[in-house]
């Protein structure tokens, strides 16, 4: 079928493009309209094919309905208006798809083509995709313009005003290869996630820059303070060497508790697969104590089983114990929420799924107009605020006031 649509429009494309003379803009407008007007008309003549069964002027004589002339339509389109003749058939029961009954506005290319790109569609499956609907493929110069109308938007999602003050920031930094100076490096797309005094999580901005450093999270930071955030209580981070000393150089007050996920993972990288499970299982008694002072207690019994075997894991437990333990001072509501980067790994997820079929991203705008896209997407569904906020709102307040 697709191939018969995109025989016959390549046609008209051909025929409609013979001899015309093209000396500006309003010439080359005037032709694609004509281009546009023929081929949505030959795609609606396509779907009265596939709705009689049968191609025009081949009656068959086991079906019981037949073309009955045609109607005229005037549509939008993103070329202007056009004037269309739509099909018809005698039973009254076609249904075209590209044109529906009762719309006279098929001018939303864009926001299909920006809808596209941000679920992660290559530019060759939107060009594939929109010749389907409309019969003439997309550029990749042309997706790239279309979607370039968002860096408004984006510029302005970035520079907004932010919130005096938050109970909860998440950080974390995902990686991605971008093109360069004609050669393909690594960036670090930094996100910050917020949970706002209402228990509503929002994500307070993206930043791509060089791999992940403390002194670029410390420009984060700053731009932070500038748009007016005065207050964050507590900062949830993973274990990049130099991020506290970045935090408490902005925000001086606020506590700092390391992920625990990401201890787990970064301090029993060489474990032999033969141990890890116990040895993980060990860990939780660590921190699954219901204070401080028994969890050290417990990471002293740890490290008398597993000191000689593995000694460096004991050492990074011991040196980060100042960023690993805050959480031991809240309740199991706070907890929950303060000692890993789940909050913020679960958005990054969302994000690899959009972007896994770019592997190489061709600018660092590209990259942000993907990631502000599936950040649309993803904060769609955070309607609810976090549980026990009242509760968790109420010792906060008690315990840093």
């Amino acid at each position: 079928m697709r191939q018969k649509k995109n025989t016959k429009i390549a046609e008209l494309t051909k025929a409609l493009m013979k001899d015309k003379d093209i000396t500006d803009v309003a010439d080359l407008q005037s032709v694609l309209k004509e281009m546009l007007k023929s081929g949505v008309e030959t795609l609606l003549e396509a779907e009265l094919d596939d709705e009689l069964g049968y191609d025009r002027y081949d009656r068959n004589s086991e079906k019981n309905n037949y073309r009955n002339g045609k109607s005229a339509k005037r549509v939008k389109t993103d070329l202007g208006e056009i004037n269309l003749e739509v099909p018809r058939d005698r039973n009254g029961d076609f249904e075209p798809q590209i044109v529906p009954k009762h719309s006279t506005d098929i001018s939303a290319i864009e926001d299909k083509v920006i809808s596209m790109y941000g679920r992660g569609m290559s530019q060759r499956d939107i060009s594939n995709h929109i010749e389907d609907i409309y019969g003439m493929p997309l550029s990749a110069q042309s997706i790239s313009r279309m979607t370039d109308k968002i860096i408004p938007l984006v510029e302005e999602w970035q520079n907004r005003p932010l919130e005096i003050a938050y109970p909860f920031v998440f950080m974390d930094a995902i990686h991605y290869k971008v093109k360069q100076n004609n050669r393909i490096v690594s960036k670090a797309a930094y996100v910050v996630v917020g949970i706002n005094m209402d228990g509503m999580k929002d994500v307070l901005g993206i930043w791509i820059g060089e791999n992940e450093t403390s002194k670029f999270w410390l420009k984060v930071l700053t731009d932070l303070k500038n748009r007016g955030v005065q207050q964050v209580t507590i900062f949830s981070i993973d274990g990049l060497s130099g991020f506290e000393q970045a935090i408490k150089a902005t925000f001086p007050e606020s506590v700092v508790q390391r992920c625990i996920i990401h201890q787990i993972r970064s301090s029993t990288r060489y474990v032999s697969y033969k141990y890890i499970k116990e040895l993980t299982r060990d860990l939780k008694s660590v921190y699954q104590s219901p204070n401080e002072e028994s969890g050290y207690q417990m990471l002293l019994e740890f490290e008398e089983k597993w000191g000689l075997q593995y000694p460096q894991c004991i050492k990074s437990w011991k040196d980060n114990w100042p960023v690993l333990s805050p959480f031991f001072e809240y309740s199991s509501n706070i907890r929950k929420i303060m000692y890993t980067t789940n909050i913020i790994e679960n958005l990054n997820r969302q994000y690899r799924k959009v972007t896994k079929g770019k592997a190489i991203f061709p600018t660092d705008t590209s990259l942000i107009k993907a990631l502000y896209l599936a950040t649309e997407n993803a904060t769609q569904k955070w309607s609810q605020r976090q549980r026990n906020w009242d509760q968790i709102i109420n010792e906060l307040s008690i315990i840093h006031n």
